[in-house]
């Protein structure tokens, strides 16, 4: 067995961990965010960090309605430009604390003004020093090179940090995701046999909206690095403005399909393809009784779900389905090759 399907069931347990860890410092964070609220949060991360960032942007917009960017950090590394971040929360989020450009944008952001935390899951780290102040995922140590505890650990701490913001986030409904997770892990065996239908698999789309499109980049992300697979990832949306042209019949499309806000947008699409008679693997829960009518295979959730609180839930099976198709490749998940654990990019 991989050391990445390993860390894959360690995530109710490393969630629950995290969230227990997190509730005294996120008190005092919330009672300093309250006297000190920003006008603007900017989120700087790079590879599974920034997908965990991407989903941030969605559910802090929605939660508080401060508005949030996704930094660029060339824009510190390599055009030396000087912003101004007065009035601004600016967000580093790296499993290493290493990352030397995204440190290098929060360095730059404090000394700009900015109010400035980190999320890591190493508390000795680069990230942790620089930092104001510091969330720590309570992953421990992650030795599998794709990220998958860490993420859903820095996913966890996105929600935590839009309840600190005074957002529409209860702890009591954080404090579900872990049993979730590990009802979700039980699909592993069919998640197995799934995969194998995919061994020779070359090219596929993944395709989310909303609060699940940063899963669809870190589903993609997944099958890049440990399956070799060429994986494009798009809003639901953005996909029928284009891309959709490239889908031919058994063309393999992953989505994203709770019910919920997105489904009306996540539906059509899927319509769609069906049309086309692309094969359509849907990752869902229960309470969504209409897709089965428009994907050709199902991986379900067992467990209904309010829209918000399935990010978490609903990527786990995609990193089982990765973790599975490199052992079916014959590929080994631990150790891609040309890439290594922490990266240092200026």
């Amino acid at each position: 067995m991989s050391r990445m399907l390993e860390e894959i069931r360690q995530q109710p347990e490393t969630l629950a961990r995290t969230l227990q860890s997190a509730l005294r410092p996120i008190e005092r964070l919330k009672r300093l965010l309250a006297a000190r609220r920003p006008r603007l949060i900017v989120l700087a991360a790079r590879g599974t960090s920034d997908n965990a960032a991407l989903f941030g942007r969605y559910l802090l917009e929605i939660a508080t309605g401060i508005p949030v960017s996704l930094a660029a950090p060339s824009i510190a590394t390599v055009y030396d430009a000087k912003l101004d971040y007065r009035d601004a929360l600016v967000v580093a989020i790296s499993q290493s604390g290493e990352s030397t450009d995204t440190n290098l944008v929060l360095e730059r952001a404090r000394a700009a003004g900015a109010l400035t935390l980190g999320i890591t899951n190493e508390s000795g780290s680069t990230l942790a020093r620089i930092a104001e102040h510091v969330l720590l995922v309570r992953a421990r140590r992650e030795r599998a090179v794709a990220a998958t505890k860490t993420y859903t650990g820095q996913v966890l701490m996105m929600y935590l940090l839009a309840y600190a913001l005074g957002g529409r986030i209860r702890i009591d409904d954080l404090e579900r995701i872990p049993e979730a997770v590990d009802q979700t892990l039980a699909l592993e065996p069919e998640i197995d046999a799934l995969s194998s239908r995919y061994r020779f698999m070359r090219h596929a789309v993944v395709v989310g909206r909303g609060l699940n499109y940063s899963n669809a980049f870190e589903f993609a992300l997944k099958m890049m690095e440990t399956c070799y697979v060429v994986a494009e990832r798009f809003s639901s949306a953005d996909f029928l403005h284009g891309p959709i042209a490239l889908v031919e019949p058994a063309f393999p499309v992953f989505a994203f399909a709770p019910t919920g806000k997105t489904w009306p947008s996540i539906s059509e699409t899927l319509t769609k393809l069906h049309g086309l008679h692309a094969e359509i693997v849907a990752i869902t829960d229960t309470g969504n009784t209409e897709v089965a009518g428009c994907a050709t295979k199902l991986i379900r959730v067992p467990r209904r779900l309010k829209e918000v609180l399935t990010p978490i839930p609903y990527i786990v099976p995609a990193q089982i389905f990765a973790a599975c198709l490199a052992a079916q490749k014959g590929l080994d998940p631990d150790a891609p090759r040309t890439i290594s654990k922490v990266t240092l990019t200026l």
